[in-house]
């Protein structure tokens, strides 16, 4: 299987063995698109877009007429930020398949990703022609209107979308931000305030409506939405530097601090966070601390200007004259109309005792400064890179107490900087391919369940007990695979040099299986290759041969069971197969594409629905029936409780979910995530303090997720 992938296999030994596993047609020797195409399908499910875009490649070479492939790769491209080369593959998609809404709907976004606004609206109104009632859509449409400043246009989109739908919190929230560029703070204010009736939970309605309390003055207002933003969301750095701003203003340069330092130890490369610890760092004369801020931001931005001049600054505190004047030269380079830089420059040469530098620098700076300033009397408009004409546009200031990260202006070099209304407002059109695609249909807040893998993401703190279950490290200990196994419910994503390798894997494990069909351990190492490439059902038939030759071996048993349940996720989640399959349809059969709408009713969807219930059920009986197995071989094998308690808590069986936790916890009284697991049921069952003390056990075994889950519970 795969080898297929190998672009130097050329033999007709390899032919063979693709003829044998159906990769190939027999009689047209070429790629089994549609096999491919779903493995494809599987890996961007779970994420891993680098493998995705492999097999969806294969699929192009072999049948570059399909549109499907293209679609695909574009959705992983954009996840990998590639904006324009999935901006590029929609294109492709759309020019063998028009009809394909998703495909308008995604290319807006890519397009709104590379400032491409106008392009965004006509994707979106092409897409809306096919779905009129499309909430995302019109979502998207209305914050392109606003990227292009037509803010009529997009409140307009906003008020349809509201009247279809009037519960929509994003569109409130919305038009509140477009209520406020437009410089209507009292309907942004509205606007704000019916969010949160909507939710009240919600972070960014909170941090929205706080830094409109902050804009208009309304200082211990904007701290306590701020407080509740960060309370209800406290990874969010932007938060943190928010309420900095707002402290500062309220005179509380310690609080102010405090969440600088919060930010900054978090992630140390924070530019913003940085940027204006370093701004207050150097009010309270901690001189050296603030070079360090900004020489951390130089480093990681070295064409921020803002902050050389800050540094030059303070390097003249600091008695280092050259090393000022150096950062003076950059930012005169950059504005040559800047005129205090000059005068400074002068100041430091003088110091530096270069009396006739300094004394060229000083004239210089007056009459470029007299110079400017009738300029300036004619109409001009001044800036620090250039004189414009009064008919030229430059960017407003109106806000004088602030800038964001965006604005380059060297004139706001003193002042804070906010979080960027850009990065929060391009989240909303990046939401609906970002991210794991299981979460746009449902979002499931269990931690998911145990497989054995090769790979785990990383957890800070590292708290995991995934190496202490005796099965898993007396097999190990044999030394029977290259890569030492691990009981993981995080798995990551391959790399291409990964993918290589379990391609490679698998080729070898197949020649050692073609001299002995009974090699157990090299059934078992193929079916992991297989699973880590998302090859499900390949990875399944490995593991039912291996069971018929060792019925005890636990590890066979509960892979099957946790990969039969991937696939089963995989079968819930068809909207966007079933697009393509009724398009298709409707394009061999020369019929239109529905104006209504992509779906339609049909009297044989109930008895469809009626088979997809009977398969998923006998699936379900399916990988119960492996779990009890390895409980039978092995009843201290906590990772099968814990995957059995998943299970019976998405069918809604509390009471069962419950049990398993129990079990799982009673033979592993460290396992962190039963104890969430179990505490997200109880809360859902109304038993709120003893979930809160499941919640908390978890928290203080590591699992941090929890307290925020906990700080929600709270009452007000």
């Amino acid at each position: 299987m795969f080898v297929f992938m190998k672009k130097y296999m050329k033999t007709s030994f390899w032919v063979l063995i693709l003829f044998g596993m159906g990769l190939f047609s027999p009689l047209q020797a070429q790629v089994n698109t549609n096999r491919v195409l779903t493995i494809g399908k599987n890996a961007l499910y779970f994420e891993d877009y680098v493998l995705s875009i492999q097999y969806f490649n294969q699929v192009i070479k072999s049948k570059p007429y399909l549109a499907e492939p293209y679609l695909y790769r574009a959705i992983a491209k954009f996840n990998l930020d590639d904006y324009q080369g999935a901006e590029s593959d929609f294109t492709l998609c759309l020019e063998r398949n028009p009809f394909l809404v998703y495909a308008y709907q995604y290319r807006g976004a890519a397009r709104q990703n590379l400032n491409n606004y106008e392009g965004a609206v006509e994707d979106y109104v092409k897409g809306l022609e096919f779905r009129p009632g499309d909430k995302q859509m019109l979502l998207n449409k209305s914050i392109a209107y606003a990227q292009l400043k037509n803010y009529d246009s997009a409140l307009n989109t906003l008020d349809s979308l509201l009247v279809l739908h009037p519960k929509f919190m994003h569109a409130y929230l919305t038009r509140g931000s477009v209520w406020l560029e437009k410089g209507d703070t009292v309907k942004a204010l509205t606007d704000y305030d019916q969010t949160l009736e909507l939710d009240s939970y919600y972070a960014p309605a909170y941090s929205r409506r706080g830094m409109l309390y902050f804009q208009t003055e309304r200082y211990k207002e904007a701290l306590a939405d701020l407080d509740q933003a960060i309370y209800l969301d406290s990874n969010l750095m932007g938060y943190y530097i928010n309420r900095g701003l707002i402290r500062y203003y309220l005179n509380d340069l310690r609080g102010s601090m405090a969440d600088y330092d919060k930010a900054v130890s978090r992630d140390s490369d924070n530019l913003i966070a940085r940027y204006n610890r370093g701004l207050l760092r150097a009010q309270v004369r901690d001189i050296y601390g603030a070079l360090e801020d900004f020489g951390k931001v130089i480093e990681l931005e070295p064409d921020n200007y803002l902050a050389l001049y800050n540094r030059a600054v303070l390097n003249e505190e600091a008695n280092n004259y050259e090393e000022s004047i150096s950062d003076l030269d950059i930012i005169i380079g950059e504005y040559p109309n800047f005129v205090p830089a000059y005068y400074f420059r002068a100041e430091m040469k003088r110091k530096s005792n270069d009396t006739k530098g300094a004394d060229k620098d000083y004239w210089y700076a007056y009459n470029l400064e007299q110079d400017l300033r009738k300029q300036q009397e004619q109409g001009k408009i001044i800036t620090g890179k250039k004189v414009l004409d009064a008919d030229e546009t430059v960017s407003s200031d109106e806000d004088d107490k602030t800038r964001e990260k965006s604005d380059k202006n060297i004139a706001k070099v003193n002042r804070l900087v906010v979080y960027d209304k850009e990065e929060e407002t391009q989240s909303k059109y990046d939401n609906e391919i970002r991210g794991r695609v299981q979460d746009k249909q449902i979002k499931v807040d269990l931690e998911p369940q145990f497989i054995i893998t090769y790979y785990e993401q990383l957890k800070e703190p590292d708290n995991s007990i995934y190496y202490s279950d005796r099965t898993i490290s007396d097999y190990n200990n044999r030394k029977k695979l290259s890569l030492q196994l691990k009981v993981v419910n995080h798995e990551v994503p391959l790399t291409d040099d990964q993918a290589d390798y379990h391609f490679q894997s698998i080729d070898n494990y197949s020649l050692i299986l073609d001299r002995n069909s009974n090699d157990m351990d090299a059934y078992f190492g193929r079916s992991l290759d297989f699973m880590v490439l998302q090859d499900l059902s390949e990875a399944i038939n490995d593991l039912d041969k291996i069971i018929s030759l060792n019925p005890e071996f636990i590890p066979a048993y509960f892979n099957r069971a946790a990969i039969r349940y991937k696939q089963m996720e995989l079968d819930t989640y068809k909207n966007i197969e079933s697009d393509l399959e009724v398009l298709s349809l409707q394009i061999k059969n020369n019929e239109a594409p529905p104006r209504t709408g992509i779906f339609s009713s049909s009297p044989i969807i109930d008895e469809a629905q009626r088979t997809k219930e009977a398969k998923r059920n006998y699936d379900l009986n399916l990988i119960m029936s492996d779990y009890e197995q390895v409980i039978k071989i092995n009843p201290n094998f906590v990772f099968a409780y814990f995957n059995k308690g998943n299970i019976h808590c998405l069918q809604k069986n509390y009471d069962l979910a419950l049990k398993n936790y129990d079990e799982a916890i009673k033979r592993n009284g460290d396992f962190a995530e039963a104890y969430y697991n179990r505490g997200l049921t109880r809360l859902y069952l109304g038993d709120t303090s003893r979930g809160i003390e499941d919640l908390s056990k978890a928290g203080e075994l590591g699992f941090i997720n929890a307290y925020s889950v906990i700080k929600q519970m709270a009452p007000d």
